[in-house]
């Protein structure tokens, strides 16, 4: 019996945050309904915590959502851009190609030219010739001379077909030099008007390719900023999934809490009842023998044998708790390590919050519950690595501890356990996010949230 009462006493003097619990001395009915009323309000505290976790799990997830709609957007919007450079440089090839056939067109044109103008020139001279000729004869005085110094008749018809020949002659050399002169004039505009059209239209082509490669970028920047949220919001959902997970467990710790305070209560009431009935047993016991002495000769004698017997019986009544171990400090909390260094303490480091101190240590190391306290958590986390969260009520003070990175396999105690100051709970490692083997341990001043804002420093107050 007494062992029991012993157990019971001991998980109602363990909490924190979740779990609340009182000293083995309470024993008042006064105090008995103000544990109750402490741990009811402890846990409507983790039922509002759970709903306002709850609700940023939801505010995340719709923003996760809205993270992946617009990541549909921008890819539909990615394989348009994609789509356009690929038509868009398909395009520039054909322009380019067509430059080029219109280059080689221009170099047959201006080998043409070429014999063109050569033709003009020497078209020309001819005619220069003729002019200084005409200038020279008076010109048409020559065909009347011609004509009229004809022989013969017949003569005269040759003359006239001939000099008719020769005008006509002069008249094709004019007309075929305007002709070449004319195509020149055209080919040449016809050419220009090409080739600027041409480069017009692979300039716009171009300046198309390089708009939409900047839009490019610019959605591709935007997928990595989305891609970057996505992930940053998935990091705080499993923060907050590891929150909402470990408040579940401080509820079910508090309502076994608040069971156990009911039997604790149940218990002492028994107790209270049985030694009041024991007591009025014994004082009916004593009237009767005080009666019984006073019509007997050795009345005196017989009821001081009776006092010293009921002083002994009462002595060994209030026998109870055996001594600590000689290997647990003293005190309130005891080394949470059984060997190693401080190799790192509380405060900033690399840029972020340490949270706790590390001891450092190499082989089998054994890691002890700092305090009598009930396991919230025992799990494998990400970062703590294989982690063990304990529960505190000291003094009327809530903390909470947390012992990280310990080996794989060695966690012995799991959520709900009752552990008393110096037990083991599990071996040193290097597990979650640590370099090296060592204990990452945290004493929060009251319960452990994400933002580990009750963290304090354990030196002074934990012996190391």
């Amino acid at each position: 019996m007494k062992k029991k009462v012993a157990k019971i006493t001991l998980i109602s003097a363990l909490s924190i945050s979740s779990i609340v619990a009182y000293t083995a001395s309470t024993t008042s009915t006064a105090y008995a309904e103000t544990s109750l009323s402490e741990l009811n309000k402890e846990k409507s505290d983790i039922e509002n915590k759970q709903s306002d976790v709850k609700s940023k799990l939801n505010d995340s997830s719709n923003k996760l959502s809205d993270i992946h709609s617009e990541q549909e957007s921008v890819e539909t919007e990615l394989q348009r851009i994609n789509t356009s450079i690929s038509s868009t440089q398909v395009k520039i090839t054909e322009k380019k190609e067509q430059i080029s056939t219109t280059k080689t067109e221009v170099k047959k044109l201006e080998k043409q030219i070429k014999e063109v103008t050569a033709r003009i020139e020497k078209r020309n001279e001819l005619l220069k010739e003729r002019a200084r000729s005409y200038q020279q004869t008076g010109g048409m005085v020559n065909y009347l001379d011609v004509l009229m110094g004809s022989q013969s008749f017949s003569d005269f018809i040759d003359r006239v077909g001939a000099v008719a020949t020769i005008v006509e002659a002069d008249q094709t050399i004019i007309k075929e030099q305007e002709a070449d002169k004319k195509l020149l004039e055209q080919s040449q505009a016809e050419l220009k008007s090409k080739l600027s059209s041409l480069e017009t239209m692979l300039a716009d082509l171009e300046s198309l390719n390089s708009q939409l490669n900047s839009e490019k970028k610019e959605k591709d920047k935007l997928m990595a900023q989305l891609k970057k949220e996505e992930k940053n919001v998935h990091a705080e959902m499993l923060s907050l999934e590891e929150e909402e997970q470990l408040l579940k467990d401080q509820k079910v710790a508090m309502e076994k809490a608040i069971q156990l305070e009911n039997e604790r209560q149940a218990e002492l009431a028994r107790q209270a009842a049985e030694a009041e009935k024991q007591r009025k047993a014994e004082e009916a016991k004593a009237a009767a023998e005080r009666a019984a002495a006073q019509k007997a000769s050795s009345s005196k004698s017989s009821s001081s044998k009776t006092a010293t017997s009921t002083s002994s019986s009462s002595g060994n009544t209030s026998q109870s708790v055996s001594k600590p171990s000689t290997s647990v400090s003293s005190g309130n909390f005891t080394r949470p390590a059984g060997a190693g260094y401080v190799s790192s303490g509380l405060g900033q480091r690399w840029g972020t919050f340490h949270a706790g101190v590390d001891i450092a240590a190499t082989g089998a190391v054994p890691i002890y519950a700092a305090a009598d306290g009930v396991v919230i958590r025992s799990y494998l986390s990400s970062s703590y690595g294989q982690v063990i969260f304990i529960s505190h009520y000291i003094d009327g003070q809530q903390y909470t501890t947390v012992y990280a990175h310990m080996r794989d396999g060695s966690r012995l105690v799991n959520a709900g356990d009752v552990v008393s100051k110096g037990q083991r709970i599990g071996t040193m490692g290097n597990t979650g996010d640590s370099t090296g083997q060592h204990l990452h341990f945290e004493l929060h001043k009251g319960p452990w949230n994400q933002a580990k804002s009750n963290a304090i420093n354990p030196i002074g107050i934990v012996p190391f």
